[in-house]
């Protein structure tokens, strides 16, 4: 490897891992042209990656890449073959498998949260590719293994994040780290877990008998009775006062 191109990969590492969380082992996501096109420069990737970027790293593919090159044929079998030697990363498209560079664009979605490398022959997804900041693009040009410096898109959004303007996805899960240490957010595994009620035997206060309220022994419809007939005891010791007089 020449010194200037030693250069420019520490430069462009140092820049994702600075700004975007970049770390050890490098997770190389590779399609099917990148493969084809590393078997025909005879590029040893497992042997040769470790080496140009300096540090340990991870070839990773996934389903829909691995079932789009079975329907290819033979003309890719040689890219299949290397392809089916790399780790396997789960896609969103279990049931309906998508194309392969569509299915590597959907796994840097959201900011890129696992950091994957996209390494890529195709064009057209190398161009979706830079319009998404902080996913480090590789290709292989003249049989040799480039990795692409960072994209407007990229060094755009840095910006705005030094100036205040934006918040990066690695300042992000750093501050929510710090929060979950701290106690000031409650793990998702907590908010799960639902508070089960203790059974508990019946009220005791609910298992007496009611009491039966004390009859008023004394009704108003008495007591109405009872203050006419003392009026009229008055009202007939009088008149037989009166006639006891009378007799005398």
């Amino acid at each position: 490897m020449k010194i200037t191109r030693q250069k420019h990969v520490k430069k462009h590492l140092g820049f994702f891992r600075n700004n975007f969380g970049v770390r050890e082992p490098y997770q190389i996501l590779v399609d099917g042209t990148f493969c084809q096109a590393a078997l025909r420069g005879r590029i040893q990737l497992r042997e040769q990656l470790p080496g140009y970027l300096m540090g340990e790293t991870q070839l990773c593919t996934t389903r829909c890449v691995l079932k789009e090159l079975e329907t290819l044929g033979k003309d890719l079998y040689g890219a299949k073959l290397i392809a089916q030697k790399c780790q396997v990363r789960n896609c969103p498209h279990f049931k309906n498998a998508v194309s392969g560079s569509e299915c590597l664009l959907s796994m840097v979605e959201e900011g890129n949260p696992h950091h994957y490398f996209v390494a890529t022959q195709d064009q057209n997804l190398s161009m979706k590719v830079k319009k998404k900041p902080g996913v480090p693009l590789m290709f292989i040009i003249q049989n040799t293994i480039v990795l692409d410096k960072p994209s407007p898109k990229t060094v755009a959004f840095v910006k705005a994040v030094e100036s205040g303007q934006l918040v990066s996805v690695h300042e992000k899960q750093s501050i929510k780290q710090l929060k979950e240490e701290q106690g000031l957010v409650k793990n998702p595994e907590q908010r799960r877990r639902k508070k089960h009620r203790k059974i508990s035997g019946p009220n005791p206060l609910s298992c007496l008998k009611k009491k039966k309220k004390a009859q008023d022994t004394k009704s108003p419809a008495s007591e109405k009775k009872r203050k006419r007939k003392r009026i009229r005891n008055r009202s007939t010791s009088k008149v037989l006062s009166e006639k006891q007089s009378d007799n005398e």
